[in-house]
């Protein structure tokens, strides 16, 4: 039967059979890719990018969708037309166009890192909350069978109690080679709205050095490999450990004075986090590596595999897991003799759609998408608890995450909400 919209829409549920209305805020690079899953049964309405030039084919894509260049114009004029929303800004402009988008009862994909600052991940998992809508991290790996089974295996005991784990990614996000040069003057493009790429950020010159894809080198606008690559990641161990928040964190870096380089982060570095026992496991140290800093190269390894590039080697009493990126791909125990031989357990976890439509049904079902922002939100935390260390490098940064502040640290607190340029706000 088909069910007319407004005989359940008290209850919060659209129903199964009707099509999405759904705006895309950020529609170039990866936003075009998340139009693209979205559309899929539903209507692209709206479509919202600062850079014409980049997001053009998106636009061609979707002629019907009416266009804009302030995302705050498009909920203006299109609020009552539009179900949803996916956010796929720089880092620094995912809060306030998701914000924008909840305080209006509209269901949410925000691209990973939530956020660029703990304040706005805190903000917007209250606001998710009380405004009772559907939310979804755009870690994809999170719907793969693949860190289903990574959580299965951890919890049948495969390798024992987990202790340790080593994670990182050898992109390098790094502005550093560019900041000799920031002092050159350049006219943005014709195509691009400069000021309102800023967003929240704080006044500053264009430059060609900040943008399109190189803003995540640069720390008003992007979180670093760090941000960048932990909610990818760090997910697997995130969920089968149960981790949540670490209760300290330390980087460690090379060449790199935060003081005089600050505006750009270090082409590679380690970030140490413990983590406290809980009611399952004993505490776990993870530490994180970015572009010139590697994953060490587990014991267990067989001579002939490479080493782990972008993944993680999670270490248990009884053994050695590894994994590539995006929800435990490759995942496998070693030495290969010690995988060929292991009796794997019972699929326990129920296998997710793919990650968008899983965000899908669960607003046409009134269901909760596998990595919401309760979910999402606290990963992110994790990432951004990285990036504060490293304006601090050499110090152990004390975390007491229920009331979200450094223990005895004005400085590192200080970084928790940096301030939003004048006639910004979340």
């Amino acid at each position: 039967m088909l069910v007319p919209r407004h005989v359940i829409a008290g209850s919060g549920e659209t129903p199964p059979n009707e099509r999405l209305n759904i705006a895309g805020i950020g529609v170039g690079g990866m936003g075009a890719g998340d139009i693209g899953e979205v559309s899929k049964g539903n209507n692209i309405v709206a479509l919202c990018d600062v850079d014409t030039q980049r997001s053009g084919s998106t636009f061609k894509k979707f002629p019907d969708a009416k266009p804009f260049r302030d995302f705050r114009k498009l909920f203006d004029e299109m609020e009552k037309g539009i179900d949803a929303v996916v956010v796929a800004t720089p880092d620094h402009c995912h809060a306030v166009a998701a914000m924008a988008a909840i305080k209006r009862r509209k269901h949410v994909y925000c691209e990973k890192p939530l956020a660029h600052s703990i304040h706005e991940v805190r903000e917007l998992m209250k606001a998710a909350r009380e405004y009772k809508v559907v939310t979804q991290l755009g870690n994809q790996g999170h719907s793969y069978d693949s860190i289903r089974d990574f959580c299965e295996w951890v919890w049948n005991g495969a390798i024992g109690t987990v202790h340790t784990v080593h994670a990182g990614c050898r992109a390098v996000n790094s502005g550093l080679d560019q900041l000799p040069h920031l002092s050159e003057k350049h006219t943005p493009p014709a195509s691009l709205d400069w000021d309102q790429w800023l967003g929240p950020a704080q006044q500053r010159p264009y430059h060609p050095a900040y943008l399109p894809a190189s803003w995540r080198g640069w720390t008003p606008f992007g979180n670093g490999t760090i941000g960048d690559w932990t909610c990818h990641v760090v997910d697997p161990v995130f969920w089968a450990l149960d981790l949540r928040a670490p209760v300290s964190v330390e980087a460690t870096v090379k060449n790199y004075d935060p003081k005089t380089q600050g505006d750009a982060f270090p082409k590679g570095d380690i970030i140490s986090y413990e983590f406290p026992a809980n009611s399952k496991r004993g505490a776990v140290k993870m530490n994180w590596y970015s572009g010139t800093e590697h994953i060490p190269r587990p014991a267990d390894l067989d001579p002939d595999e490479k080493d782990v590039e972008t993944g993680a080697v999670v270490i248990g009493d009884k053994g050695t897991i590894v994994y590539g990126s995006h929800g435990a791909g490759q995942v496998r125990l070693v030495p290969a003799a010690k995988m060929e031989s292991y009796k794997r357990p019972a699929k326990t976890i129920p296998r997710a759609e793919e990650h968008h439509q899983d965000w899908i049904q669960a607003i046409k079902t009134g269901g909760r998408a596998g990595s919401d922002f309760s979910y999402g939100g606290p990963l992110t935390e994790v990432a951004l608890l990285g990036v504060i260390a490293l304006k601090m490098p050499g110090t152990k940064l004390q975390w007491d995450a229920e009331k979200g502040q450094f223990k005895g640290n004005s400085e590192a607190n200080q970084y928790l909400n940096p301030p939003y340029r004048n006639g910004w706000k979340l």
